[in-house]
């Protein structure tokens, strides 16, 4: 069942500006789950949610691949991909035993990420509202200076609560980009990061699994496909239509939820 339930919460949470971090660590605190055992499940069922964004788009990036030879346009894509990859790479790399040992502490870190999903969500709904007129509307033709930036913008992320795909798409939308456009950007850009990450930290954690950890991560794996594969399909859809506005607001009241639950237990 616990399996199930970060599945769930994986697929729902990765790829929707609301920080799967974030829900994550407080689901696990809530299902009492704790200790690297656990940590190391998480790592790999969002390799789960990964395989989803390559699931919808595998058309997209089938023919990125056989064209990269020869297609200049093939080439570009790829290039816009990679670097926007490279700065969240480099700060990860740099920052993440610095983020890991002091914003991540048990201790600290329900207040971390109260305060990070209250002040995210009141950035969404002030930059909303200030966003310039898009000038770009071609997620798979950005400019590498745009695509560049929105990697600057996916750095914001290595802090705990602030949401990947929230730090991109806002980010995007302040740089001129249409919410479709980043939108899908920021699912192609995902898969390289995630996937970096991930292979990264189950490198660190993989011996703290054992076989019979297989079902229960086989089951968490498969949920997290599922659950993230619909989100992919539909979330360009809603963002479209209502923007970044209604998780501004979830952001504010599951920060502020997590605030009165911290001070109902002291």
């Amino acid at each position: 069942m616990n399996a199930v339930l970060l599945g769930i919460v994986e697929g729902l949470t990765e790829f929707l500006p609301v920080s799967s971090t974030a829900h994550l660590l407080v689901a696990e605190r809530m299902l009492g789950l704790s200790g690297d055992r656990w940590e190391a499940f998480t790592v790999v069922i969002q390799l789960g949610a990964i395989l989803a964004v390559v699931a919808v788009y595998w058309r997209k990036f089938i023919n990125v691949l056989i064209g990269l030879p020869t297609d200049p346009k093939a080439q570009r894509f790829a290039a816009a991909v990679i670097i926007a990859f490279l700065p969240a790479a480099v700060a990860g790399l740099l920052l993440i035993k610095t983020i890991n040992a002091v914003l991540l502490n048990p201790t600290i870190v329900l207040p971390v990420i109260a305060t990070t999903l209250t002040l995210g969500g009141i950035v969404i709904l002030v930059f909303e509202r200030i966003a310039p007129k898009p000038r770009y509307h071609d997620g798979d033709h950005l400019p590498l200076l745009k695509a560049f930036q929105v990697g600057l913008c996916q750095v914001l992320a290595i802090l705990p609560g602030v949401s990947r795909s929230g730090a991109t798409i806002l980010g995007g939308e302040l740089l001129g980009i249409e919410r479709k456009a980043i939108a899908h950007f920021t699912f192609y850009l995902a898969v390289p990061t995630m996937l970096g990450a991930s292979v990264l930290e189950l490198y660190k954690k993989w011996s703290l699994l054992s076989p019979s950890d297989g079902p229960t991560i086989a089951l968490g794996f498969v949920v997290s496909f599922i659950v993230a594969y619909g989100v992919v399909k539909v979330f360009i859809g809603f963002l479209s239509r209502y923007g970044l506005k209604p998780f501004g607001w979830y952001r504010i009241f599951a920060g502020l939820a997590i605030f009165a639950a911290l001070l109902a237990t002291r």
